[in-house]
């Protein structure tokens, strides 16, 4: 009995213990492991367990960024707004006669926000005033004030059948849905809807980072005085000006029509994609440049759809990209919003909108050190666990925020949008200004390390408790192999006296506890990590515990959740460092934060100043190509974590680091550098040259170019780049000497084997003609035998032959040989026997067939005369008798005879002769470079191009604008507008204008179908900019941000 209350009592704690362990497990495990890239807006992810946070020790994941052109399978079920005329086809039943709508509000709103009289700068949802706005009527039952929710939406599946998925986790330790999972297929199912979550890392009210305030400092002019332009000049650019205006009319005309309140229109197939979302990207992204350029009436038609967008759900993705969100869409709402003239405007709806997607996006910095995740998964059971940033956070993406919500924060006055976005420059100028904190002083790798957490010191305290924990165990073991396993066990506060022997002491410590030396573990790391025993005075016994001793201690978890840290490099064994993709709108944001904050926050100068200085010792240089022009192209390096030793360079020309033209014009004017003006006019002139000489004229997506060994001393050398181009081209050399040897060995060999088989040919023509010979002299010698033979018989029966043709009768041989002559041998030539006889005996004289009747047989004895006189060769078909009509003979044929050739005599034999193969030519170096730049196309200068597509990209356009304004030099104007010809020559559709696949032919472009949002938002802006008058948007009153939406300076 008492065995069994015991069990009982076993599987009772038993299970106590797993429940406890499975809740712990579920709730307090944090992962740091840096996350695979997606694939897709959907699909499965791959991550990494990584250590916990300080309180926790729950496994979370993060996404890593990913190319934001992915794009998603289009749901079947209705979609948030739906593709219907603009004002009246918006909200269904709405009559278009006044601005106002008068629709019952049923869509899902977000709760109000406390106004900022109770929470200064707090973290609520949007005020009353953005409750007010208009509410989008869509099919969607509310739920912000559903006080029964449990956050978990519910899907009544009555159309579609779900197969069961199993479920996965992402980086941030939240599930991730496949994509049926994502996308709702029945107008009956309900809608997942963002929700406000628990925020787990608040920042205290005093905590703040408060936008600075004062009056903002002077700054030197930007843009160039422009004077009064001629008839002429005016005509010339209005003409220009008003061939950009209708390439954008047609790119909108073709995107309301095919892809209205989608993210994309695509173009050739007249269809629409959403990549970002669906919360119609293009619409909110061309909004400001709908205003510009005066197209009023397709501005309002946005502003009615942007009512309309809910930024609290997409049946899309289920994450948000945030970076691309900020910059297309928070960016979007701002700049329309202050070009429409901000407070003073009528299109206060734009900032209530831009508020409510912050809201959401404010849940991304919810992170123990407020770096922010960089894909959001908004779905509400995502966000029930805390999160940690990525490991491997690309620096753009982090540093790419400032500006909007800069913006944000001075426009609504609430300090809580400026302090998430000052955190991270905080940490940034940390890491720039920390002794070795990147290999290239003063610019970022690529990826960064975000958690906060010390992942190399985690593996060695790891290591250090492993040597701990193996030390306990090893004692106890001695322990145990002492004493046994005793029945009862004394009590825990009455140890037994220590036993004595000649061996070393054994104690071990529990980390943060004195040993019996009184030294505390973990003060030393030798002592924590290689003490396993300690060695008492010589000559005194050790003292080993007991199992009540060893009993009453208890294992505890003696690794911190975290070691915390700052910003840090993530990649091992090199980092890689360019002002190219996942890098660049970082810098291009330190000048331009500058004067969004009136010049009130230095900070920002000196970070930009460190990475202009840093660029042009690392990064810059002069490309070696023809015509010897004086531009600058901006490298990409890969060095090692420690120093900027070694680097390995990549002398690449990329069209997204054509901005860095447009950053260095603007930092040198606003913080008078001239040298780095003069510097931004070369960088912008060379992707002006890149694209004048490319077939399209238009310059790729990817490239690399040969550079000057010295910028002030470059020549194009031929002899040069084609060494380039042909890093083989010294073993080429060699290679072709050895194959000449190669060939040289080979024909002799060759000539050897052939000489061998002409003698070996003859010889056996010889000996066949030998065998031949002697073969026919047998021949003969046996036919003449034969004939001889044949004679005497022949004699011997005329011998004995009477007149009358009778043989005497009689035996003997005299009267067989008489019977055989005759009538009677004529009676006996028509037996069977008689005849094989008859016709084996003429074969043995070599006549191919049978003479019958007395009348051939005179023919038959001549022939036999001529033969053995030599006037017929053996084997000679020799003239045979007719038979008479009625002889019942067939004719036969000697084999030896007819299956001989009648040339045989004269054929030689053949020989089989192998050759040895001969040797591959290898490629000269001038064939090899000739292939290749028919190949690639490659214009002379230009080693390679890694990427030959053209997406309609703006950086190029974006700084040929910006030396314009800040030059006044009229032939920026010029280099844009044959930049303006080539591409829409090389992009016009029907219906709008596509990214085309190579620029390096002259064949007709060849459509990639795909027109994204930046196309209206920044290209064909810039493009309208350089030939308006220069007060529009004048570089001393506005700053642009990445996507080219245009914020009010302070003043």
């Amino acid at each position: 009995m008492l065995r069994l209350r015991r069990y009982r009592v076993y599987v009772v704690c038993a299970f106590v213990v797993i429940a406890l362990l499975y809740h712990v497990s579920k709730n307090s495990q944090w992962d740091y492991s840096q996350t695979a890239r997606y694939h897709g807006n959907t699909g499965a992810q791959q991550h990494e367990p990584r250590p916990a946070a300080p309180g926790s020790g729950q496994h979370l994941n993060e996404p890593v960024r990913r190319p934001h052109q992915s794009t998603q399978t289009k749901p079947s079920q209705t979609r948030l707004q739906k593709q219907k005329p603009p004002h009246t086809a918006l909200i269904p039943g709405h009559r278009n006669s006044s601005n106002t709508h008068t629709v019952k509000d049923t869509s899902i709103r977000i709760p109000q926000l406390r106004t900022s009289n109770e929470v200064k700068g707090g973290y609520g949802l949007p005020t009353a005033g953005l409750a007010a706005t208009p509410a989008p009527a869509k099919a969607y039952p509310a739920h912000g004030g559903d006080t029964k929710s449990t956050g978990a939406p519910t899907t009544t599946t009555i159309a579609v059948a779900i197969p069961d998925r199993t479920m996965t986790h992402n980086e941030d330790g939240q599930p991730t849905l496949s994509a049926e999972e994502t996308l709702t297929t029945t107008t009956t199912s309900t809608t997942a809807h963002w929700k406000k979550p628990v925020e787990h890392f608040p920042v205290k009210e005093e905590s703040l980072i408060m936008l600075p305030t004062g009056t903002p400092v002077p700054i030197p002019a930007v843009q160039h005085v422009f004077g009064e332009e001629s008839f002429e000049a005016k005509a010339k650019r209005e003409r220009r000006l008003g061939q950009v205006k209708a390439e954008a009319k047609r790119a909108w005309d073709g995107y309301k029509k095919y892809a209205w309140t989608h993210d994309e229109l695509v173009p050739v197939a007249r269809d629409k994609k959403d990549p970002f979302c669906g919360w119609a990207a293009t619409l909110v992204d061309a909004m400001d440049t709908l205003w510009l350029m005066g197209m009023k009436a397709e501005f309002d038609d946005a502003v009615d759809a942007v009512k309309e967008i809910d930024f609290t759900t997409t049946p899309y993705r289920t994450d948000i990209p945030v970076f691309e969100t900020i910059i297309r869409y928070l960016g979007g709402l701002l700049g329309a919003y202050d070009v429409t003239g901000g407070p003073e405007g009528e299109y206060k709806v734009l900032l209530d909108k831009a508020e409510e997607l912050a809201e959401i996006l404010m849940s991304v910095f919810d992170t123990p050190n407020r770096m922010p995740i960089l894909y959001y998964h908004w779905k509400p059971d995502a966000n029930i666990e805390p999160k940690r940033a990525s490991t491997g956070s690309g620096v753009a993406e982090m540093g790419t925020m400032s500006m909007e919500f800069t913006r944000l924060a001075q426009l609504t006055g609430k300090n809580k949008y400026y302090d998430a976005v000052a955190r991270i420059t905080d940490a940034l100028e940390e890491l720039q200004n920390r002794e070795g904190g990147t290999s290239l002083p003063g610019i970022f790798p690529q990826n960064i390390d975000a958690s906060g957490c010390n992942r190399t010191a985690m593996r060695i305290l790891r290591a250090e408790n492993a040597e701990r924990k193996q030390a306990e165990e090893l004692a106890m073991k001695q322990a145990e192999e002492a004493y046994g396993d005793p029945e009862v066990l004394p009590p825990a506060d009455s140890a037994p006296p220590p036993l004595r022997n000649n061996a070393t002491e054994v104690e071990t410590a529990q980390y943060g506890e004195k040993d019996m030396f009184g030294v505390q573990t973990g003060d030393s790391a030798d002592e924590s990590v290689t003490t396993t025993a300690r060695v008492a005075k010589r000559g005194e016994p050790p003292s080993i515990p007991s199992p009540s001793f060893l009993a009453k201690r208890q294992p505890q978890n003696m690794e911190p959740d975290c070691i915390p840290q700052g910003l840090a490099s993530s990649g091992y064994g090199g980092d890689s460092y360019s002002m190219g993709g996942s890098q660049d709108s970082a810098y291009e944001y330190f000048p331009k934060q500058y004067l969004m904050l009136g010049g009130l926050v230095p900070k920002y100068r000196a970070m930009h100043e460190k990475t202009v200085e840093a660029v042009k010792k690392y990064l810059l240089f002069r490309p070696m190509v023809e015509g010897d022009p004086d531009i600058l192209f901006s490298a990409k390096v890969v060095a090692p974590h420690d120093n900027d030793e070694n680097l390995t360079y990549d002398w690449e020309v990329t069209h997204l680091t054509c901005f860095l033209g447009g950053m260095f014009g603007l930092g040198g004017k606003i913080f008078e550098r001239p040298e780095d003006v003069e510097i931004g006019r070369k960088l912008s002139a060379g992707c002006a040259w890149a694209y004048d000489v490319m077939p399209t004229g238009i310059m790729p997506e990817f490239a690399a170019v040969m550079p000057c060994a010295k910028a002030d001393d470059c020549h194009f050398n031929k002899t040069a780049w084609y060494e380039a181009l042909d890093p083989r081209f010294e073993a080429r050399e060699a290679e072709m000497e050895e194959y000449y040897l190669q060939k040289k060995g080979w024909k002799l060999a060759v000539q050897e084997l052939k000489e061998k088989a002409a003698l070996q040919q003859a010889e056996d023509a010889r000996r066949k003609e030998e065998e031949k010979q002697k073969a026919a002299e047998e021949a003969k010698k046996k036919q003449a035998e034969d004939a001889r033979k044949r004679a005497e018989e022949e004699e011997e029966e005329k011998r004995l032959r009477p007149a009358n043709g009778t043989l005497p009768e009689g035996g003997g041989a005299t009267a067989n040989a008489g019977k055989e002559s005759g009538h009677d041998i004529k009676e006996k030539d028509n037996t069977p026997e008689q005849f094989v006889q008859n016709v084996q005996k003429r074969d043995l004289l070599g006549v191919g067939s049978l003479p019958v009747g007395e009348e051939a047989e005179a023919k038959m004895i001549e022939d036999k005369v001529k033969r053995l006189e030599g006037h017929v060769k053996p084997g000679a078909d020799l003239p045979v008798a007719s038979p008479s009509p009625d002889a019942n003979v067939t004719p036969l044929s000697d084999p030896d005879v007819t299956s001989r050739s009648p040339d045989e005599g004269d054929q030689k034999p053949m020989i089989d002769i192998i050759l040895p193969p001969e040797p591959d030519r290898p490629k000269t170096h001038e064939e090899y470079v000739a292939e290749l730049l028919e190949r690639e196309n490659l214009v002379p200068g230009f080693t390679s191009i890694r990427d030959p597509r053209y997406i309609l990209r703006p950086e190029a356009i974006e700084s040929v604008w910006y030396m314009y304004r800040i030059t006044g030099d009229p032939a920026w104007q010029e280099r844009g507008w044959r930049m303006f010809e080539a591409v829409i020559a090389a992009t016009q559709t029907e219906v709008g204008h596509t990214a085309i696949s190579d620029v390096t032919t002259s064949e007709e472009p060849r459509p990639t179908d795909s027109m994204e949002s930046f196309w209206l938002a920044e290209t064909l802006k810039y493009f309208y900019l350089l030939f308006t008058t220069p007060d529009v948007l004048s570089l001393d009153e506005w700053v642009l941000n990445t996507e080219a939406h245009p914020f009010r300076r302070p003043t």
